[in-house]
């Protein structure tokens, strides 16, 4: 059974998978904030055998410092529009991973943490907000793939494993790839920058709950901590503001921060019928965790904005 003291010492490490990204990096930011040290491991998605191999040989040294570890899966190149073969592809590489932390279960005691997307999984499903009670029903491959990811994560639960999977609601802060196909604060932001039109292909009235990406890590940290501390199990959690607000009001409040119009034209796309108009969200579930203040979308808004100027200015570009 998980929990037998290995060769390795006892004190417990962290393991930031995807440290590189948006979500990796800020969780990464908030460990080392607490005094933690912390592990990363950054994937190479455009190879699906490095990429394995490299989430592989990062657990693998972890077990080899300690006993104990807390590894947190913030990784995954997807967004809505992905295709099927390449959600299969990332799929198979966090197969890969849990394969590899069940092989090392009778000497490791772990907490995993899985990033998961509240927007993918719940797009379908009926009568919002949406809660953890509430039964998920994606409308896209993504969301099937994120359902699936986290089945397989929870499926560590039979070695004794801790599991912690946060659905996580519309990320935004300084540092978004600009290149994905997703963040409309940032591309907001990045339009307004380049004077060039943002084509937005959902309706204005489309509802969404943003929060800031070191709110999100704070809440993320603090979940995994409580589910650190209880018995071997799964828990899924909510990440979000509980406030949503509409894609008009979000334009609008983007053309009173940078006091002029950012161009925007509204486009019509297929992609359009994977998107909910309705993605309100509630947390019932360690509710506690959620009393904390939070950025305001003026100030994180506002944050990106200094962020993307400064981008620009040191002559970065996108295609």
């Amino acid at each position: 059974m998980v929990g037998n003291v290995n060769s390795a010492g006892n004190t417990p490490v962290d393991l930031v998978v995807g440290s590189g990204g948006l979500l990796g990096g800020a969780v990464h930011r908030e460990l080392r904030r607490r005094g933690l040290a912390v592990a990363e491991a950054k994937v190479p998605w455009q190879d699906e055998s490095q990429a394995e191999a490299a989430v592989v040989a990062a657990v693998q040294a972890l077990a080899a410092r300690s006993s104990r570890a807390r590894i947190w899966w913030c990784a995954g190149a997807g967004v809505t529009s992905t295709t099927a073969a390449e959600l299969a592809a990332e799929e198979r590489v966090l197969a890969g991973f849990v394969a590899a932390l069940a092989a090392l279960a009778p000497n490791l005691t772990v907490t995993v943490f899985y990033a998961s997307s509240a927007g993918g999984v719940y797009a379908g499903a009926d009568d919002p907000p949406f809660t953890e009670l509430t039964i998920p029903k994606p409308l896209s491959e993504y969301g099937a793939a994120k359902l699936r990811a986290e089945a397989a994560v929870k499926s560590l639960v039979a070695a004794g494993a801790r599991v912690a999977i946060a659905r996580v609601a519309n990320l935004y802060g300084p540092g978004q790839d600009l290149r994905k196909a997703q963040g409309v604060i940032s591309q907001l932001c990045l339009a307004s920058q380049l004077r060039r039109p943002l084509n937005i292909y959902v309706s204005l009235d489309t509802l969404r709950d943003y929060i800031y990406i070191d709110d999100a890590a704070r809440r993320c940290v603090d979940f995994t901590e409580v589910v650190d501390q209880g018995a071997p199990g799964a828990v899924t959690k909510i990440i979000a503001t509980g406030r949503s607000v509409s894609v008009g009001a979000v334009i609008g409040e983007a053309n009173r921060i940078f006091r002029r119009k950012v161009p925007v034209v509204l486009a019509s796309s297929p992609m359009r019928r994977q998107q909910a108009r309705d993605l309100r969200l509630r947390s019932v579930v360690l509710t506690e965790l959620d009393r904390v203040p939070l950025n305001t979308l003026a100030a994180g808004m506002n944050e990106v904005r200094r962020s993307i100027e400064a981008r620009v200015r040191a002559g970065e570009h996108w295609a």
